[in-house]
């Protein structure tokens, strides 16, 4: 009896053991499964987003393409390729002092500049920010217009050292809003962002506006240059450095602009220019082609964004966008898996995962990825995530910048071919690399994206060696350029000053 007592223990023992086993093992296969769901959602998206350089090199081609096309009639590019009326660019001979207006967001800065004469000869340097106050960004121009002009006041006078407006001030101004330029210095509102609407504006002479407010508070100051913040941007380093021939902004937003040869901007026919050139401003986020890599995920943010089909290259590369396009893949592993826990409703929050987040993710180099977990549970409400993981979440960070830096790379190649600075001769030369001598080529670039985000700078250098080869790719160089947008915009005014004409010729160069 006390036998099959015993047999039955074990034989029961036995049952429960293996039932247990069972439980294991089909724990461990669902787990399998998931994981490999997972890495199938990674997967896919990683070859969607893949940039082989043969594929790089079809974007340069039709980046210089399309810009040709915009160069030869309104409309007929996504590309806008907007003259500046910039035809020369400071060489370093200017001398004096300038001042700088930059007006762009729900603050503006007023800068003051004293040139020495010689290249890179910044003497001194002053500039302040203050805020815009928000109920200034919906009532009148003029209230909005004297807010600043008298702000720009206080600055020239405090300088100054005395309560005497200045006579004879030139002043550059940076306008970072849509606007239609018909000259150099003037130019017409399109359309307000960045939460400004003050609807009468719209349509009106921006220039005249401050001009006009400048007269109301006693400032004798002439605004001689309107430009943005690219051009800004290009000028500055052209100060410091005659072989630059083009600026990129890749930040929160990006765009381009770079110096053209008169005689290629064909919708112009007959346009003048004392140096031969003009800087073009390209609206380059608006590029578009059918190589661009893009996903599911890219298809979905555009059509949920203010402006779908607009902006195509801009919502690849820049800032505003990266660290949503990670949210929607993350959101996506979550619905295929619970591996993430419960799904988050903060996945489904456009741009709660901010891009300078994204860098955070990408960027750490801890071995348990401690600041990975805490973005995770801090910002997106995810928690006790394993640490494989959390390996994943920075794989897909990789890859959605890996992409964006490396089409980046792409676009300043299709500049650089466009004007013959890619050792082929030109979009429209015969000639091969074998027997084009290439030229020292500076590229001057600004934004957040590019100069704080270690891996974007390193994968876009990366890009760039392999579309140029090493050879060509030895004379490109890419500077950082910091604050372009409100001192180039002195150094414009600098420029076009009558005082710094020597024997009857402007001392602003073109070259390219």
């Amino acid at each position: 009896m006390g036998r099959r007592v015993v047999v039955g223990v074990a034989v029961s023992v036995a049952v429960a053991t293996c039932a247990v086993a069972a439980v294991v093992v089909g724990r461990r296969v669902k787990s399998r499964r998931k994981w490999k769901r997972l890495l199938a959602v990674l997967k896919d998206f990683d070859e969607a987003c893949g940039t082989p350089v043969g594929r790089l090199r079809q974007v340069v081609d039709a980046m210089a393409v399309e810009m040709h096309a915009g160069l030869a009639s309104e409309g007929g590019s996504k590309l806008k390729m907007l003259l500046t009326f910039v035809d020369k660019l400071p060489t370093g001979g200017e001398k004096g002092s300038y001042y700088a207006l930059d007006v762009g967001g729900t603050s503006f800065r007023v800068l003051r500049v004293q040139l020495g004469g010689k290249r890179s000869s910044i003497l001194a340097q002053d500039v302040e920010h203050e805020p815009i106050p928000p109920h200034l960004m919906t009532r009148t121009i003029e209230d909005l217009f004297d807010f600043i002009a008298s702000g720009l006041k206080q600055f020239v006078e405090k300088g100054n050292g005395s309560q005497h407006s200045p006579v004879g001030r030139e002043l550059g101004f940076t306008f970072s809003f849509p606007v239609k330029q018909t000259s150099i210095s003037s130019g017409i509102l399109i359309k307000w962002t960045k939460g400004f609407a003050i609807e009468d504006m719209v349509g009106k002479e921006v220039v005249e506006c401050l001009q006009a407010a400048l007269t109301r508070n006693g400032l004798d100051m002439l605004v001689t240059v309107l430009v943005n913040d690219t051009v800004g941007t290009m000028a500055l380093e052209h100060y410091h450095d005659p072989d630059t021939v083009a600026a990129v902004i890749i930040g929160t937003g990006t765009n381009a602009c770079y110096m053209e040869r008169a005689d290629a901007i064909i919708k112009c026919q007959g346009l003048l220019t004392t140096s031969g050139g003009m800087v073009v401003n390209m609206e380059w986020g608006n590029f578009w082609s059918s190589h661009l890599p893009r996903t599911t995920y890219d298809f979905d943010l555009d059509a949920e964004s203010p402006n779908p089909n607009d902006q195509v290259f801009e919502k690849m590369i820049s800032g505003m966008y990266l660290g949503d396009i990670v949210r929607r893949v993350i959101l996506r592993m979550s619905l295929e898996s619970d591996i993430f826990g419960p799904v988050s409703s903060r996945l489904s929050m456009p741009f709660i995962l901010q891009t300078p987040l994204m860098a955070a993710i990408h960027d750490d180099d801890t071995p348990d990825l401690t600041e990975v977990a805490r973005i995770m549970k801090e910002v997106l409400e995810i928690s006790e995530i394993p640490l494989k993981v959390r390996k994943l979440v920075v794989k897909v960070c990789a890859v959605v910048t890996r992409r964006a830096a490396r089409l980046a790379a792409a676009g300043i190649v299709g500049i650089l071919k466009k004007i013959g600075r890619d050792g082929s001769g030109g979009i429209a030369s015969g000639r091969s690399r074998s027997d084009t001598k290439m030229r020292r080529t500076v590229v001057a670039i600004e934004g957040d994206l590019y100069t704080s985000y270690t891996m974007f700078r390193e994968y876009l250098h990366e890009a760039l060696h392999e579309i140029l080869g090493e050879d060509i790719a030895h004379h490109v160089i890419l500077k950082i350029t910091q604050d372009g947008s409100a001192t180039g915009a002195a150094l414009l005014a600098a420029a076009q000053s009558s005082s710094n004409i020597v024997d009857g010729h402007r001392t602003g160069i073109m070259n390219t």
